[in-house]
């Protein structure tokens, strides 16, 4: 698993790493009942902060993708509860079209763009 992290950019370096480790989740790159690197090893490789490691599995925990074990570290654990991830996704994308909204982007503009992203994560599994 190759994670990159942009130091130039706005987005927290712990939110860069949750988000690439979700993307591998979704494009089969990291699978359920993987292991991810220690906090260590990860921190070494990336060249960030252990807090740092640690502040995205924390997240990715929370956020039902990973779980931590003593023994094996963080685990890719995914949560079945679709219903929540369904809502949680509601709330997010409330804020997403409504910057869309604004910018007068039209529904179809939006079904298109969701319709492309889907394909590519479907494509891949």
């Amino acid at each position: 698993m190759l994670i990159e992290v942009d130091f130039n950019s706005s987005e927290a370096i712990y939110i860069q790493l949750r988000n690439q480790i979700i993307l591998g989740i979704a494009t089969s790159t990291i699978q359920e009942g993987d292991s991810l690197p220690s906090v260590r090893q990860l921190a070494e490789t990336v060249g960030v902060n252990m807090h740092t490691v640690n502040k995205a599995y924390n997240v990715l925990k929370q956020e039902g993708f990973i779980s931590l074990d003593k023994r094996r570290g963080a685990v890719i654990a995914l949560d079945a509860d679709k219903l929540k991830a369904l809502e949680e996704m509601r709330e997010q994308l409330r804020i997403i079209l409504a910057k869309g909204c604004c910018k007068n982007i039209t529904r179809e503009e939006v079904h298109e763009l969701v319709d492309e992203i889907f394909e590519e994560y479907r494509a891949l599994v």
